[in-house]
């Protein structure tokens, strides 16, 4: 009567989700800011400043941060990826504590095409009356070239989102592996309690205001 559940594993820290959630929401005003006129133009770059600085925090949570946020922890080689992928298919199915071997490299894949958008946008132009903070630092043919990175890489960002939030459904409603709750929560139904290691909050504090600081200061130079 009295067993113990396998639920409330905590699994991942506060910094870890607020980055996750506060990049997802985001990418989405911005979108709607650039696509449809839902704020001012203005808020776009400020939106903008406000994700560089969440990547550049992200970037040195996934270094010195927790255990299962670390990316040393949860990007695994092809071979890991392809036995993962193909235990999938199977009756031994692989249930992974934090990211599983293929969604940590979708993680890198959202990071890295979040932080190009990002920084395309510093330099990118509209021809018309906005420029990015750093477009009058280059010349006119990388301020043409980045505009249409900055465009082609919005497609391609969107697709990862679209990708990202398909797999997360597939394998709720195809496992019955709930993703959400857990970066909601921080807590997954897990049979044991591993023995995790999790970085201190100050730290997480401190390598925040340090990539707003850093943000802030390129803005102020530009």
């Amino acid at each position: 009567m009295n067993a113990t559940r396998p639920a409330g594993v905590r699994v991942w820290d506060l910094p870890t989700r607020l980055c996750h959630w506060a990049l997802a929401v985001l990418i989405a005003l911005q979108y709607a800011t650039g696509e449809f006129g839902v704020l001012d133009w203005n808020w776009h770059f400020r939106l903008g400043y406000a994700t560089l600085a969440l990547l550049v925090f992200r970037v040195l949570w996934g270094v010195c941060g927790s255990q299962t946020s670390r990316f040393g922890e949860f990007v695994r080689g092809p071979r890991v990826v392809l036995r993962y992928v193909s235990a999938q298919f199977s009756t031994n199915l692989q249930r992974s504590i934090g990211h599983n071997p293929l969604g940590g490299w979708s993680v890198l894949a959202l990071l890295a095409c979040t932080a190009v958008q990002t920084l395309s946008g510093l330099f990118a132009s509209d021809e018309l009356a906005d420029d990015g903070p750093l477009a009058a630092h280059v010349g006119a043919r990388t301020v043409r070239w980045l505009t249409r990175v900055h465009a082609w890489n919005q497609n391609l960002l969107l697709a990862l989102v679209v990708l990202h939030v398909a797999a997360v459904l597939l394998y709720l409603v195809l496992k019955r592996e709930d993703l959400i709750v857990p970066m909601l929560t921080g807590r997954k139904p897990l049979a044991a309690a591993p023995a995790l290691r999790f970085a201190s909050p100050w730290l997480a504090l401190g390598l925040f205001a340090a990539s707003c600081a850093a943000v802030a200061a390129l803005v102020w130079w530009a």
